[in-house]
């Protein structure tokens, strides 16, 4: 199609955006549905469903159309507006990955996906992981694949790790990764050393209807907008978006353990609000939502961690805690609940790990996938690699797969390369906080009330509102300077020097 103005190339590329976002739309319901409410077997219709969606949406994302739209633009560059510019820039590098994937790849991989989380949750649920391994292998060599469609120059897994977050790549997290053990080890070997704090109290009977109610409350104290924000049961807790008037959380209760869901609903809450904040001017556009994982992990983690793990949060719940959880709590006071909830102690389960140890169970990922892709792992030996490498960094022995390399659903969605986000997240979180407090002064006070307002306020004007507007690198560094883990590790040191007594 030839263009007879700027502006109706611009009207073409909204056009085209609010029809990928319906699409998309469309899929991310269906995704929903799968992991939330739909019966067990379903999953075979639905895949033919996916399967004729994700033809559509390949057309319509590699049509040579585009290309001719895109290459105008580009040409006319000085008359665009910053935000047309940028989702100009996006949807470039989209289309050039994209149409680097032959169609039937494209279709087979999003098919492969609905099929594999249906087996997976299966295999999880009955310590089964050869049932899941042809799905896993095919997922992997699909990554693999892809990586060098995206950038051929670079190595596998450096492409893989810079879909997530821009300019990541192993060389960068090894030296990351590295510095966090030279902390964290020696202070795990520390607080083993000393008498151990008691946390058994979380983990008597706490029925899930109360639970759900315990969620409802975490929300309102979080400043969720429940009219734009939901929450579902699922087997692994995820957030998932549609605009910033959409937003979806589920989490998964367990009776005997008060604290995972409590602290996904934390998280997953982080990422909600991250989504809830954005500008309206992204909706429908290819700059909706989150820029990166390793931000968005950054939000995540600073609600579940920094501020949910806090003494000034502890103070603002516990009140309403221990009414509905009497029985539960009797004899607890709000200093012996802080401690419990901080308790660093090395377990099995990377999302009720410790703030402390978390960084442990994310690096072990990230050795099995840096070996996997590279081609020196198969995914028959993942059990015993994730096995030998528990055992190795946080001294755990793995009785099963179910508790092992099944736990997480990540791998099962394609997530390949996304696992280092929440370490980096992580390490983000007490960088912002430092400017944060430089500018706001004292936060707890609110925080101890129950008040978010000031804490949310603050991201959502630096960080939550420009959506993918902002490269993630040039975003971070423009809110909190160049970045340095080291903020991170002192973080650790002194929170848990203190807590310990060491």
């Amino acid at each position: 199609m030839k263009y007879e103005s700027v502006q109706q190339a611009v009207a073409a590329l909204k056009k085209f955006q609010a029809t990928m976002a319906a699409y998309n739309h469309a899929l991310g319901v269906l995704y929903l549905d799968a992991t939330t409410a739909a019966p067990s077997d379903t999953w075979e219709g639905r895949g033919k469903t996916m399967e004729i969606m994700s033809e559509i949406t390949y057309n319509l994302s590699t049509d040579p159309g585009n290309e001719e739209l895109l290459s105008y633009l580009e040409s006319h560059g000085d008359e665009l507006d910053p935000q047309t510019k940028r989702e100009v820039e996006v949807l470039r590098k989209g289309f050039d990955q994209t149409r680097k994937i032959p169609a039937e790849e494209y279709v087979a991989y999003s098919v492969l996906m609905n099929d594999a989380q249906a087996v997976w949750a299966k295999a999880k649920n009955e310590d089964d992981f050869a049932s899941f391994a042809p799905y896993l292998e095919k997922i992997m060599d699909y990554n693999r694949k892809f990586a060098g469609y995206y950038n051929p120059d670079m190595k596998p897994y450096d492409a893989l790790l810079n879909e997530y977050e821009e300019g990541l790549n192993m060389e960068t997290l090894d030296a990351f990764f590295a510095q966090l053990r030279d902390t964290i080890v020696p202070l795990i070997a520390k607080i083993q050393a000393v008498p151990q704090i008691e946390d058994a109290f979380l983990y008597k009977h706490y029925p899930v209807e109360i639970q759900r109610k315990f969620s409802d409350y975490l929300m309102e104290v979080l400043g969720m907008d429940r009219t734009h924000c939901g929450i579902a049961e699922t087997e692994h807790p995820y957030t998932t978006n549609f605009n910033n008037k959409d937003v979806r959380i589920t989490t998964h209760y367990y009776e005997d353990n008060l604290v995972s869901s409590m602290f996904s609903v934390v998280h997953e809450g982080g990422h909600a609000l991250y989504e809830l904040g954005a500008d309206d001017c992204y909706n429908y556009t290819a700059l909706s939502g989150g820029v990166s994982m390793g931000i968005h992990e950054s939000q995540s983690r600073f609600y579940e961690n920094i501020i949910g793990r806090s003494r000034a949060f502890v103070h603002a719940i516990f009140p309403k805690t221990k009414e509905l959880f009497p029985q539960q709590l009797e004899g607890i006071d709000e200093e012996m609940f802080y401690r419990a909830i901080n308790k660093a102690e090395p377990s099995l389960i990377r999302t009720e790990a410790d703030e402390l140890t978390y960084a442990l169970h994310v690096m072990v990922r990230y050795e099995i996938e840096k070996q996997v892709i590279g081609g020196t792992l198969a995914v028959a030996d993942i059990p015993a690699e994730w096995k030998r490498l528990y055992k190795e960094y946080l001294g755990v022995d793995v009785p099963n797969d179910a508790l092992g390399c099944l736990q997480d659903s990540h791998w099962s969605g394609g997530s390949v390369g996304y696992f280092p986000s929440y370490a980096l997240g992580s390490a983000y979180g007490p960088q912002m906080l430092k400017v944060m407090e430089k500018e706001l002064g004292d936060i707890w006070a609110d925080v101890a009330q129950g008040d978010l307002s000031r804490v949310t306020g603050w991201l959502r004007a630096h960080i939550h509102r420009h959506a993918s507007f902002k490269k993630p690198g040039a975003l971070f560094e423009e809110v909190c300077g160049k970045f340095d883990a080291s903020y991170y590790t002192d973080y650790l040191t002194k929170k848990y020097t203190e807590l310990y007594n060491l």
